[in-house]
């Protein structure tokens, strides 16, 4: 196949690339190697985790058009509430950690709908399901990618002169030779104050399987899985306890904190406050990350809420689960964490009522779209990073540094994100790390490669380091990023410029900045706090 764009990797920052190509004119090819296009929010079954001012400003155009019609698919679709229907900022899950929380199919479905038209025009070739295999490079240039098919359909062999890297765990870098990172950099090589004396490349925040349930009358408890005493002991130094408790680390003061677990706690809906600046929103579980709660829908609509369990219980700390070579056995063990999870939640977890066990917890693989009853894809939390010509450093961007100077403001910025500093245990034994961030912007030097010419990060595989990907890494960063480097792609086509020239030459950086203001990215933002 041959097109003016190639996007390996359908999730939030592939699909926002596509689209920017696409809008502008440009053909172009889009990979996936799951069944859902939307990485994260829709295969990895996280629902978005946004700022607190994410309705009003802070997010791109596109970004909000995918919100507005997540709202407007629940109000075509399903059986709300005359009180829901007419809530004007609808979080059908009333999740604490989102004003957005929602079923993944359905953000699945937006997303199809976002790029019919170009599907029809014949514009967009879409290759699903279907992973890089190999590319093929001339000098600093990718010519050719291959992709195969996940499940043995053959290969495709796609030339472009632009290749845009939006995948997981950053596929194409080692591909193609790029120059590129992992894990922790040492303290000598970044200069930030919270880095290790030494480089730890396979130091990496934890991935994590994530899953849905509902909790309804009957027992629905899962066959005991395999090496479920081995997860049943484990316990890192720092955890207070087993893994498998409703105990963990409060990842902003360190201190072991027991969580509450409540299923089907009857609130209403419209009174949840989900505001990150006020409280993690993670004392009660099961609201924690819920996806649908019922008393949203008219009644008998659901039996039940239906949670998400992205909780520190089932992250998986034993290995990284890319740049070792038994990649795949980690896989399948951080899936095996999680059902051992759920397990122990329907055997023996601690109930309000002094009993053990809440085996009417029931697995919905059929919200996560999953043969197994987990997220079809692990969630990743921190890719490969291309070596760049810029990269994010802690002391840009945390507000123990910058004070009330705010975040370091760029002049090549390329949109705004915001999130705290937050990193996950480490498959090198690290806690938490969750401070305090400032509002910032995103470099376009972050989205340049060192030496590649046409090749494009647009997702986390962009210039941060392991501490500033913590705040980098989710939703709608990943998508501004993904947009930016779309809009890119098809402007050095436009005007016969490379990457690099646009970035360092001041009146193409400021057209390119012209135009992505008209496309509706923000490049800056008002006078707000830091959380």
């Amino acid at each position: 196949m041959e097109t003016d764009v190639l996007v390996v990797g359908g999730g939030l920052g592939g699909v926002a690339a596509a689209l920017a190509a696409l809008r502008a004119g440009r053909s172009v090819v889009l990979t996936e190697e799951y069944d859902w296009l939307g990485g994260q929010l829709t295969s990895q079954a996280v629902p978005p985790d946004e700022h607190s001012w994410v309705e009003q400003f802070g997010v791109t155009s596109s970004y909000r058009a995918l919100r507005d019609g997540i709202r407007d698919y629940y109000r075509r679709h399903y059986p709300l509430t005359e009180r829901s229907r007419a809530w004007r900022h609808l979080n059908p899950g009333a999740g604490h950690v989102s004003r957005l929380c929602h079923e993944p199919r359905v953000a699945a479905a937006v997303i199809e709908e976002m790029l019919a038209p170009y599907v029809g025009s014949g514009r967009l070739r879409l290759l699903r399901p279907y992973r890089p295999l190999s590319a093929e490079t001339d000098g600093d240039r990718i010519t050719a990618v291959t992709v195969a098919h996940r499940d043995g359909g053959g290969e495709i062999t796609v030339t472009a002169p632009y290749v845009l890297d939006a995948t997981e765990t950053g596929e194409l870098l080692p591909l193609s030779g790029t120059e590129y990172v992992t894990g922790f950099e040492s303290r000598s090589e970044t200069g930030e104050p919270s880095a290790p004396d030494t480089a730890q490349p396979l130091n990496m925040q934890a991935a994590s399987v994530c899953f849905a349930l509902d909790h309804v009358d009957g027992d629905h408890t899962i066959d005991r899985p395999a090496r479920y005493d081995f997860w049943r002991a484990y316990q890192p130094d720092f955890w207070g306890g087993p893994m498998l408790s409703l105990r963990a680390p409060n990842p902003r003061t360190k201190d072991v904190v027991e969580r509450s677990f409540t299923p089907n706690p009857d609130d209403d809906p419209l009174a949840v406050v989900a505001d990150q600046r006020l409280s993690a929103g993670d004392s009660n579980l099961w609201t924690f990350r819920r996806i649908a709660a019922r008393r949203n829908f008219v009644d008998g609509a659901y039996e039940s809420d239906i949670t998400l369990v992205n909780w520190p219980m089932i992250d998986y700390l034993p290995s990284p689960v890319f740049e070792v070579p038994d990649a795949a056995q980690h896989v399948a063990a951080a899936r095996e964490l999680s059902r051992s999870f759920l397990y122990w939640l329907q055997t023996e977890a601690p109930r309000p009522d002094g009993g053990t066990g809440f085996p009417g917890l029931r697995l919905r693989g059929d919200v996560t779209g999953s043969a197994d009853g987990l997220a079809q894809a692990p969630y990743i939390r921190e890719s490969r990073r291309i070596r760049a010509e810029y990269t994010v450093v802690e002391q840009d961007l945390s507000l123990a540094v910058r004070g009330d100077k705010g975040a370091v403001e760029y002049e090549d910025s390329v949109g705004v994100g915001m999130y705290r500093i937050d990193l996950h245990p480490s498959t090198g034994g690290d806690n938490y790390l969750d401070v305090a961030c400032c509002p910032f912007q995103i470099p376009l030097g972050a989205l340049i490669p060192q030496r590649m010419e046409n090749l494009l990060p647009a997702g986390k595989n962009i210039g941060t380091t392991h501490i500033t990907n913590g705040s980098y890494r989710l939703h709608p960063v990943e998508w501004n990023v993904g947009e930016v480097a779309g809009a890119l792609a098809d402007f050095c086509l436009s005007h016969g410029v490379s990457p690099r020239a646009v970035r360092n030459c001041p009146g193409l950086l400021a057209d390119f900045q012209s135009r992505l203001s008209r496309d509706g990215v923000e490049l800056s933002w008002p006078d707000i706090s830091a959380y």
